[in-house]
């Protein structure tokens, strides 16, 4: 069997399990990434003449693909939120974004350098790497589909923000934010590489270009984009019939350009993109169309994950793992059970959200494509200068990948269940009933 064989295969299997899995795994514990990474890892081993997965060595591939994913994700999941943009309104994600991510990166990144043994700009990029909550994986913890809480977040009672606000708006926002920390670890490479020339012009290099032009490029362009598409959107005729089979095509569409434009000025596209969405949901803000937007974002994010998770799968199954160490397990499994959980309660202290609350968004920091993508990034942008990222390549795309299967297979079976519980305690339902999204 040829590799394009095994590819057709492949997107068959995602177009049959991103249409009919989610209906049958709905208020099961059990998520659709678990079984995407299952049936990878059985393809790649079962299947005569399947190719290898190797997302060390191609890594200018792994970026494209994990970042193709990324922006889709990052458009469905600013249009799943329906609370107001605000300081007040949003200061769960203000406080998840300001303690919680530095706090990750920072116990993170001693982790790295004092139990791994990695050189401080390595240790600081497996910070960087794994800081995000991932908005591709998070869906069965995230906001349901557009105008479905509208009154609901108005309400003062819920100034705190939900759990799926919480967890909607951070995994937007820190898939951007965690930028400026990986291109400090490859400054840092360089500044202490080989080539180095001595002094701290970087520092000031990096917080003048990464940390403030970049995102200031990436909220001024995502917000001008956004709110152009969205008179475009909503400004023309009612579609023909013709064009109602493309409905919703608008959001991949603003997706692209939001980010192409952004990236090409030298701005954050991830960032973009989500403040493109929040741009673009804000607009006419109970119309209905917004749900079409929603669903063909949504579409395209689960087959470009199917494809995503199936070749995970498929690497895990050829040794991707097999760097690991002890410590290097002990590394992965601490940051998931103890670094990120810590790590959010701190950023919930003095708050006046319920302590169950306080768990879950602790708890649910979701590890997945998004650390592929930065982790993927930083290896193919280093240069010869930057040895002590590239010497480490396998170890660190060992202790992510563990990172991110444990993320999967943990909070997939914890979602669907503490969610329920948590839907139900929010509204006084006994029975919620299925997901909006599963629909």
């Amino acid at each position: 069997m040829s590799p394009y064989d095994v590819f057709l295969v492949i997107v068959a299997l995602g177009l049959f399990g991103a249409i009919v899995l989610p209906r049958r795994l709905a208020g099961k514990p059990l998520s659709l990434p678990i079984v995407y990474v299952a049936l990878g890892a059985v393809l790649f081993t079962v299947v005569p003449g399947a190719p290898a997965v190797d997302p060390v060595a191609t890594p200018a591939a792994t970026e494209r693909l994990a970042e193709l994913v990324v922006i889709v994700a990052l458009m469905g999941a600013g249009l799943k939120i329906d609370r107001p943009f605000g300081l007040a309104g949003w200061a769960s994600t203000w406080r998840l974004l300001a303690v919680a991510m530095p706090v990750t990166i920072t116990l993170t990144a001693l982790l790295g350098w004092g139990v791994l043994g990695l050189l401080p700009a390595t240790a600081v990029l497996l910070g960087a790497v794994l800081a995000p909550t991932d908005p591709v994986l998070a869906s069965d913890v995230e906001a349901g589909a557009p105008l479905t809480e509208v009154e609901e977040e108005r309400a003062p009672e819920n100034r705190w923000g939900s759990v799926r606000f919480s967890l909607t708006s951070e995994a937007g926002l820190n898939d951007g934010l965690a930028f400026p920390f990986t291109y400090l670890a490859i400054a840092l490479a360089a500044a202490t590489g080989p080539a180095a020339t001595g002094g701290w012009r970087w520092l000031a290099e990096w917080a003048l270009v990464d940390v403030g032009y970049r995102i200031a490029v990436g909220v001024l362009a995502g917000y001008a984009i956004g709110v152009l598409m969205a008179r475009l959107v909503f400004g023309s005729p009612a579609p023909s019939r013709r064009a109602e089979v493309m409905a919703g095509a608008e959001a991949l569409a603003t997706t692209l350009l939001a980010y192409g434009l952004t990236e090409l000025v030298g701005g954050y596209g991830f960032l973009a993109v989500f403040v493109a969405a929040l741009a673009l949901r804000r607009y006419e803000w109970t119309h209905e169309y917004h749900r079409e937007l929603h669903d063909f974002a949504a579409i395209v994010e689960r087959l470009l994950m199917a494809a995503v998770l199936v070749l995970f799968g498929g690497a895990v199954a050829g040794g991707l793992l097999a760097p690991l160490t002890p410590a290097g397990v002990a590394v992965a499994l601490a940051i998931l059970l103890v670094v990120r959980p810590l790590s959010g309660l701190l950023a919930f202290a003095g708050s006046d959200a319920p302590l169950a609350d306080r768990a879950a968004v602790s708890w649910f920091g979701i590890r997945g494509v998004g650390s592929f993508y930065y982790l993927s990034f930083a290896l193919a942008h280093a240069s010869f200068t930057e040895i002590e990222l590239l010497v480490a390549a396998e170890r660190l795309w060992a202790v992510v990948g563990l990172v991110v299967l444990a993320s999967i297979v943990l909070h997939g079976i914890t979602a669907s269940p503490a969610m329920a519980a948590i839907d139900r305690r929010r509204h006084g339902d006994p029975d919620p009933g299925p997901d909006p999204d599963d629909r």
